[in-house]
């Protein structure tokens, strides 16, 4: 069950988040926007991105190799924060990379 209360304060208290997950389009984070969305959470500007494994094949090899390649390296996610809140222009980043 999704912890609603903390997501509640979360979404309040914060201009932008994000969600995070090593599972596919349809997972956590689409319970989190379905609650968001129900509850008018998205209704005052909140911008919500979800970070998922995209839905194409990676290859086996290296764990760090195959999170590049899903755009969920730390700095990625980092790039997609900054660029959430106008920080870092979308233009300077390609696949997650700062450029």
């Amino acid at each position: 069950p999704l912890d609603t209360q903390l997501i509640r304060q979360a979404a309040k208290n914060h201009a932008v988040m994000l969600s995070i997950e090593e599972g596919a389009i349809g997972g956590f984070a689409a319970h989190v926007m379905q609650f968001l969305c129900l509850e008018g959470l998205l209704d005052n500007g909140l911008k919500f991105r979800p970070m998922t494994l995209p839905d194409t094949w990676i290859e086996h090899g290296d764990y760090s190799d195959q999170l590049a390649l899903a755009g969920l390296t730390a700095s990625q996610i980092a790039t997609n924060a900054l660029v959430t809140l106008g920080k870092l222009e979308p233009k300077a980043v390609v696949n997650g990379v700062r450029r």
